[in-house]
C-alpha cells in the first residue's frame, strides 16, 4: 500500500512541476535572465557572482508572476484557443487561488531581491509586473495597441542589466530598453500573423489594425528597419559608456538584414512558413546581440 501511495506523490509531484513551469513560462523566464544578465555584463566594471545571481532570481520571478497573473486573467479564452487550451487553469489542473498564491509570491519574492540590488532595480521590476498584467493583458481583447504598451514591459530586462550593475538609467540604459522595445513588433506581429485565426477566435487584436494583410507587413519591415538603426547606433558613439566597434556593428546590421529578409519575403508571400521563419530569425538576432554587445565590450 505504501508503495502505491508513494507512487502517486510522485506523479502528483511531477505533476505539479509540470504545470508550475506552464503556468511560469519557464522558458521565457529564462530568456528574460539571460537578457537582464547581458546587460549587467554590458555596464559592469567589475563583475559580482553575488549581484548576478540576485538579478537572476529576482528576473526569474518577475516574469513569473507575470504570466502566472496572465493566465489567471485569461484562463477563460485560454481555454478557446489550442495553443493554450491545455494550461493548468483551463483544464482544471490547478486551482486559481493556487495561481494566485505563486503569482502574489513570486512578485512580493522578486521585488524584494531585486531591491536588494538596488532601489532603481525594483521600481522596474515592479513596474515591468503591473504594465504586462493590468494594462497589456486587458487591452489585448480592445485595441492591437496592447502590444506596443506589452513591448514596455518586454524590453525592461535587457536595460535592469545595466541599471543593476550601475544603479543609473541614463542614455546607455534608454539604448538597451530601445532595442529590445523595437525587436518586440516584428517578433510579436510574425506570431499574430501565425495565430491569427486563433486569437481571433478568443477576441484578441494581436495584428496592427486588426487585420492580416499587407499593411500589418509593412509595420514589421518598418520596425524591423527602426531596431536595425538604433541596435548599430552604438557605433556612433552617442549612446554614453556604451559603444560598440565598426566590425560588431557590420555584424549586426547583418543579422538585422537577414530578419528584414524574411519580413520582405512575408510581404511577397503571406506564407505562414515565412512568418515562422521571421519569428525564429528574431529569437536568434536578439539572443546573438546581446552576445555579440558584451563580447565587444571584453574587447574593449
Amino acid at each position: 500500500m505504501n508503495t502505491v501511495s508513494t507512487i502517486e506523490n510522485k506523479l502528483i509531484l511531477k505533476s505539479f512541476i509540470v504545470d508550475f513551469k506552464q503556468l511560469t513560462k519557464v522558458g521565457l523566464s529564462l530568456s528574460v535572465v539571460f537578457s537582464s544578465v547581458a546587460g549587467y555584463l554590458l555596464a559592469a566594471e567589475t563583475v559580482n557572482v553575488w549581484i548576478i545571481l540576485q538579478l537572476a532570481i529576482g528576473g526569474y520571478l518577475m516574469v513569473g508572476a507575470s504570466n502566472a497573473f496572465n493566465q489567471v486573467i485569461e484562463k477563460d479564452t485560454d481555454a478557446l484557443m489550442k495553443r493554450t487550451k491545455n494550461r493548468p487553469l483551463p483544464t482544471g489542473r490547478m486551482k486559481v487561488s493556487t495561481a494566485l498564491t505563486i503569482a502574489i509570491l513570486f512578485t512580493i519574492t522578486g521585488i524584494a531581491i531585486l531591491y536588494a540590488i538596488n532601489p532603481k532595480s525594483a521600481l522596474f521590476g515592479a513596474v515591468s509586473i503591473f504594465l504586462y498584467t493590468s494594462v497589456y493583458t486587458p487591452l489585448k481583447s480592445v485595441t492591437p495597441l496592447s502590444v506596443f504598451v506589452g513591448a514596455i514591459p518586454g524590453a525592461i530586462p535587457f536595460m535592469l542589466g545595466w541599471v543593476a550593475a550601475t544603479n543609473h538609467f541614463g542614455i546607455e540604459a534608454g539604448f538597451l530598453f530601445m532595442i529590445q522595445f523595437f525587436w518586440q513588433f516584428p517578433h510579436f506581429w510574425a506570431i499574430g500573423w501565425l495565430g491569427y485565426e486563433e486569437y481571433k477566435k478568443a477576441g484578441f487584436n494581436m495584428l496592427p489594425m486588426g487585420k492580416k494583410d499587407n499593411g500589418a507587413i509593412k509595420q514589421i519591415i518598418f520596425y524591423t528597419v527602426i531596431m536595425i538603426v538604433v541596435s548599430v547606433a552604438p557605433v556612433l558613439k552617442v549612446t554614453g559608456q556604451f559603444y560598440i566597434y565598426p566590425i560588431t556593428a557590420i555584424l549586426i546590421a547583418f543579422l538585422g538584414f537577414s530578419m528584414l529578409y524574411y519580413a520582405i519575403r512575408l510581404y511577397k508571400t503571406h506564407a505562414n512558413l515565412d512568418a515562422r521563419k521571421l519569428m525564429l530569425a528574431s529569437v536568434f538576432y536578439i539572443t546573438f546581440v546581446q552576445i555579440i554587445y558584451v563580447v565587444d565590450k571584453f574587447l574593449h
